[in-house]
């Protein structure tokens, strides 16, 4: 049993409180990237999973066991950095075989997960070369056999492919998405990168000024953001986010036109108010009934165009063809689909419903 309970856990630096009252359930198993800006708490919360830190209030398990007072060496876990943390002077075998000999493994049952752990990881024709002689991609490799060898209940992970470039970071997901099936571990992975969450994770749990936002499957993060952060970080062009009024028969008013609020799982709400209605680039849609607005900017990408539109005084994300060839100062008329906008509090940001039509 491997999985993790975060109950109530704070962490405060002096007078700045980094995790404040979290609440976190992994289950055994599981993939669970921590996803935020920088200086949003991940680190810290991670550090504190490992024993790095400790917790200044509430209590972290893991396996069903506190551990609030363990050291690291006694939580089961294996940790890979930013920073490879490699010995220079060791061959690439050695780098694997050092946590097993300080464990005192014997030396056949040593050589056995070696080879085990090189053949999971490519590192076969790599274990006699130094780390100098390593590409980036390969060292990192190296860093997750020799966490792979101690063969722990869980992995944490902090940001470990930052250092990589594009191409090679691409690749590394797919060895680490392959590794998780493999070997069925529970692991926690610290990331700024939305893209490596999406593509890894079961869940995603995104956090902002310390605090956890939403818990979430990658699917359920994208297209039912529990609040205005979540959804104006996830999404690369982010989502869209405009002023709008909502009164209390429950019409919505964007850019002049009307719409019907749905109400999600809340209460509802009483009276008007202003909110923030959001709707993602690629549900803004070109119609002839749609709003009057000019292109301001537009950048090809290949397959797909992103156009920055001007409606009043706002600026407006859409997603668009190759084929229509806008260009800028083009004047257009669009709106966004209606089955695929949220409502937004204006006071808290968090999430109020949807839409159900056109009023």
């Amino acid at each position: 049993m491997s999985g993790i309970s975060v109950q109530g856990v704070s962490k405060s630096f002096g007078d700045v409180q980094a995790v404040q009252a979290m609440d976190l359930e992994v289950a055994e198993g599981e993939f669970v990237s921590i996803l935020g800006p920088s200086g949003c708490g991940k680190t810290t919360l991670l550090r504190m999973l490992a024993g790095l830190e400790f917790p200044t209030e509430g209590q972290i398990s893991i396996g069903g066991q506190v551990v609030n007072d363990k050291s690291p060496a006694d939580r089961d876990i294996a940790m890979v950095f930013q920073s490879y943390a490699l010995y220079p002077h060791m061959t690439v075998a050695g780098n694997i075989e050092y946590p097993l000999k300080k464990r005192k493994v014997p030396k056949a049952e040593r050589e056995e997960r070696i080879r085990q752990a090189a053949a999971m990881l490519k590192l076969e024709d790599l274990l006699g070369r130094k780390p100098r002689e390593l590409s980036g991609g390969q060292q990192q490799r190296v860093a997750l056999g020799r966490a792979v060898v101690r063969d722990p209940a869980v992995f944490l992970m902090d940001e470990p492919l930052s250092n990589l470039d594009a191409k090679l970071r691409s690749h590394m997901r797919a060895e680490l998405i392959q590794l998780h099936r493999r070997i069925g571990r529970t692991m926690i992975y610290v990331t700024h990168d939305q893209l490596e969450a999406m593509t890894m994770s079961d869940r995603i749990a995104i956090m902002h000024e310390g605090a956890l936002q939403q818990l979430a499957t990658p699917k359920e993060v994208y297209a039912r953001p529990a609040n205005a952060f979540v959804a104006g970080f996830i999404g690369m062009p982010p989502m869209n986010l405009v002023d709008a009024k909502l009164d209390g028969d429950g019409n919505l008013s964007v850019f002049g036109r009307q719409y019907r609020f749905v109400a999600s799982d809340g209460p509802g709400h009483s009276g008007e108010q202003t909110v923030k209605v959001g709707f993602r680039p690629e549900d803004v849609v070109l119609r002839d009934d749609g709003e009057a607005a000019r292109v301001a900017i537009v950048e090809p990408t290949g397959h797909e165009v992103i156009v920055v539109f001007e409606i009043d005084s706002a600026r407006i994300v859409g997603r668009v063809s190759p084929e229509l060839d806008l260009k800028a100062d083009d004047q257009v008329r669009l709106a966004p689909r209606v089955e695929r906008i949220h409502v937004f509090s204006g006071t808290d940001g968090d999430r109020l419903g949807g839409v159900h039509s056109e009023g």
